[in-house]
This record gives C-alpha cells, structure tokens and sequence, in this order.
C-alpha cells in the first residue's frame, strides 16, 4: 500500500541515442529533479526510492498478437475489416480510433526503433529493480506505460502543436501549469517579447523546458494522477501486452488540431 512520501517519475527514451530526459515531481507536484542523463543515471535514480511510481515514455514490450485474436476484433465496435489493423498492438488500434497518432509497435525487438528498445532495457531493468506493473495497489515501486503526445492531447482535448517549436512547447508546459504542476508560467515568455529583442536577436527563453523534459514531466504527472485520482485515468489496451495510461477519465470522439 503506497504512503506519502511518494516519487513520481517520468522517464523518457527519446530516440535512443540523445541522453535519457527525466523529470520527479513530489506529491504535491514540485518538481524534484528535471533534467537528462545516461541510461545508469535514470535508473539508479529509480533505484534510489523508497517509494516511487515510474511512467516510461515506451511500450511495454513488442506487438503480442493481441488485434489478430478473432474474440478481441469481435468485442472492438465497429469490428475491424478483415486482416486490418493486425500487426498493430491494441492500445495503439484504440488511440488512432480516436484519431491520436501513435507509432506502431511491431512484433519482434529487433524490427522495432532504437527508442523503443531502450523502452524495453527500461522496464526490464526496474523490473530487477523490484518494481511492479500498474496498478499493484499492494507495491511501494510502480512502473507505467504512457505515451506523451496522446498525454497532451487528452489534457488539451485537441492534437497539440508540433513539439519542438516554439507555440509547441509554450503549449505543454502551460497544460501543465494548468494542472498545477510547479513549474513557471510559460505566458510570461510572451513579456521578454519586443520589437527591440527581435530585430537584435535577443529572446529569452529560459523560463521554458525542453521538449524532451516536457515529455517526460506529463509523464511524471500521469503516475501522480494515476495514484492520487485513480477515478480521472484511463487504461488504454490489454494488460497482459501493455495499457497506456492517459490522465483522463474520458476521451472525446475525435481530436483535431
């Protein structure tokens, strides 16, 4: 059973070749620690709670098979055509449903990106590490799938901007501002902004994280929301191949940017 203090941790892979980004926040959403690091880092940082709950910005493990099952295409309305959507994993069939990209997860390690091979080592790792697969409302160490893009767009409840410009990244961190999350308010950007600062080239910009930390912050705010308000979460796909957990307790039809 999971008592204060609790960590909440967001770790993201990004391609697999860019330093891990990372971000904890407290229960009372602080930020603790923000920044990247090397895979050794992030995990013995994990390995370092007492107490923690870890959303990692990956799937779980590769496509199971799950869409080519005929009584799980039979329970999906409307029924996928024939020898649609088969080599795709459940959660990522139930998010593009509602028009959320999501990258495919194909069926082996070896097919699937370099970012989602670290994913794997990840949750491999904190699984030596001791953690357990949410939800186990009985362990102290917790490890989640999230997917930050699909994270943003629920919060928003429209796709959001592209992530590395500039209206993308003020976007992610003011929806998390709205949420209560500690961080500065990225609308203060908009102050620094005059005619003088840029014809000289001066824009200041230190008030805003970097989209990688954005990602892994609305993954440590997902593991703060799964735990502190279980009833406004959603479990998207099977649990035995992987759920993606969205901060949300509904989702619209459709989003649109």
């Amino acid at each position: 059973m999971l008592f204060n203090p609790t960590t909440f941790i967001g770790i993201d892979p990004s391609a697999g070749q860019r330093p891990f980004s990372y971000a904890a926040l407290d229960n009372d959403l602080n930020p603790l620690a923000i920044g990247g690091g090397r895979i050794e880092d992030v995990l013995a940082f994990a390995a370092g709670q007492r107490q923690a709950i870890v959303a990692v910005c990956a799937p779980r493990q590769p496509n199971q098979g799950v869409m080519q099952r005929q009584e799980i295409r039979q329970s999906l309305s409307p029924m996928p055509a024939t020898g649609r959507w088969v080599d795709f994993r459940l959660a990522d069939y139930l998010l593009r449903k509602h028009q959320i990209y999501i990258p495919q997860t194909p069926a082996t390690e070896e097919a699937c990106p370099n970012w989602m091979k670290m994913g794997f080592r990840v949750y491999r790792s904190l699984e030596k590490l001791g953690y357990k697969f949410f939800p186990d409302p009985e362990a102290e160490l917790q490890v989640l799938e999230v997917y930050p893009f699909a994270c943003y767009a629920v919060l928003l409840e429209v796709l959001p901007f592209q992530k590395y410009s500039l209206e993308g990244r003020i976007q992610r961190q003011l929806a998390l501002y709205e949420q209560k999350v500690k961080l500065p308010d990225p609308m203060l950007v908009f102050e620094e902004i005059t005619r003088y600062k840029l014809l000289k080239g001066i824009l200041s910009l230190d008030q805003l994280f970097q989209p990688e930390e954005l990602d892994a912050l609305v993954a440590a705010f997902t593991a703060w929301q799964a735990i502190n308000h279980s009833e406004d979460i959603l479990l998207v796909g099977d649990p035995q191949e992987g759920q993606i957990v969205l901060p949300v307790a509904e989702l619209k039809a459709q989003y649109s940017s």
